[in-house]
């Protein structure tokens, strides 16, 4: 019997495979239509960003015990992410039209529409072995390609960031600014991606080869 929170999830779920195909669809129209890698911001960027904030529930769903998962690594992808959709790409217009933008969206949209998926057909107990595969597969390419986006356009809002004094008043009473803030952040970021990223090839092992898994602990 399928229980009460399998439905959530599953419903939670397709809701968010089905906004990030809709973000991927405009964004794959848009640059056809136009032939144009600045329009990545323009196609899907505030849908993004909904569908980014709302993604915390996966932080509270780790929090409240409800998936296997834990809070840490969701919240530091999501706290990774938001920060960077909220405090740079959809503050700073300069760096919206970015090339980068637009790997980085497409890298995205391309973890998330296999992800969600696997997730819903998952509560229901019906993920097709194929989606499985890529779920544990797919991330070994798209998610380096997605961090040098996210990389390159935080390098490019820094001039940005200085000129403007953005976020003076939060930062007044601190002794550094968000300028050396995001200079921070990109030194750290190589290594605290690199924590995930190693987490992810351990999960891909432990889902697709299971047994050697079992026989690694026998030894």
């Amino acid at each position: 019997m399928t229980r009460l929170s399998d439905i959530y999830l599953f419903s939670y779920n397709s809701f968010q495979a089905f906004g990030w195909a809709i973000a991927f669809f405009k964004i794959l129209t848009d640059f056809f239509s136009t032939k144009s890698v600045n329009v990545g911001y323009a196609s899907a960027g505030e849908l993004i960003c909904l569908l980014q904030t709302l993604a915390f529930i996966e932080v509270i769903h780790g929090v409240l015990g409800i998936v296997p998962s834990g809070f840490l690594f969701p919240l530091m992808q999501w706290g990774g992410r938001t920060h960077f959709l909220l405090a740079i790409v959809r503050k700073i217009y300069e760096v919206q039209e970015s090339p980068a933008v637009l790997i980085t969206f497409v890298a995205w949209c391309c973890i998330e529409i296999i992800r969600y998926p696997f997730y819903a057909l998952s509560c229901l107990g019906s993920c097709p072995p194929f989606l499985t595969y890529l779920r544990y597969t797919v991330f070994i390419v798209i998610y380096p390609i997605g961090v040098v986006g996210e990389m390159w356009i935080m390098y490019q809002s820094l001039p940005v960031i200085l000129e403007k004094n953005l976020y003076a008043d939060y930062f007044a009473a601190v002794l550094f600014s968000y300028y050396t803030f995001v200079k921070a952040v990109l030194i750290c970021y190589p290594f605290l991606w690199l924590q995930l990223y190693l987490y992810l090839f351990k999960q891909r092992r432990s889902k697709l080869y299971p047994r050697s898994e079992k026989e690694k602990k026998r030894k």
